[in-house]
């Protein structure tokens, strides 16, 4: 018992001694072309400029050094099903002008943009309401389960809302 109790105080005086761990380091991930599909599923549809972050985010880091990937190497789908159908109305348009705005630049860069048929239906819209870089596809379900079956890593946008400052919680 004196043995082990021995070898634990020396085990204890080793961690002890031992310096502070240092700090981070700089990881540059060998990332590849993405297939990649982003859910939105939102409650609110204000909340669509805080999802298209995380297409932005997506982009914008494989676009520049060391990746350089172009747009035209990327393969992105977003699924849109929830209460943003409605930013992707035409007839809403001024009122999410900022959203929409975006959207086509994704879209312009090849992002595909598709909308579920069922959630349009229970908005009241129709195909030829939507946004000219919308396709509007028979169900958002089988949409997420067809692009995973091809290989799509499928991101789902988590949108909070901040309750916390930041400095006080650091």
């Amino acid at each position: 018992m004196k043995k082990l109790l021995a070898t634990a105080a020396a085990l204890l005086a080793l961690l002890i001694s031992l310096p502070a761990s240092g700090e981070g380091k700089w990881v540059q991930t060998p990332y590849a072309p993405p297939r990649v599909m982003f859910e939105f599923y939102l409650d609110d549809p204000q909340k669509i400029g805080s999802a298209l972050y995380w297409v932005r985010a997506l982009v914008n880091t494989l676009t520049v050094a060391p990746y350089g990937y172009a747009p035209e190497d990327m393969e992105i789908v977003v699924v849109i099903h929830g209460t943003e159908i409605v930013t992707v109305a035409s007839k809403n348009e001024s009122k999410y002008q900022e959203a929409v705005d975006r959207m086509r630049y994704y879209a312009d860069l090849g992002v595909k943009f598709k909308v579920c048929g069922q959630a349009a239906e229970d908005f009241g819209y129709s195909v030829k309401d939507f946004q000219e870089f919308i396709d509007v596809v028979p169900n958002a379900i089988t949409e997420l389960a067809h692009w995973q079956q091809q290989g799509y890593a499928l991101i789902i946008p988590q949108i909070f809302e901040k309750k916390l400052d930041i400095d006080k919680i650091r």
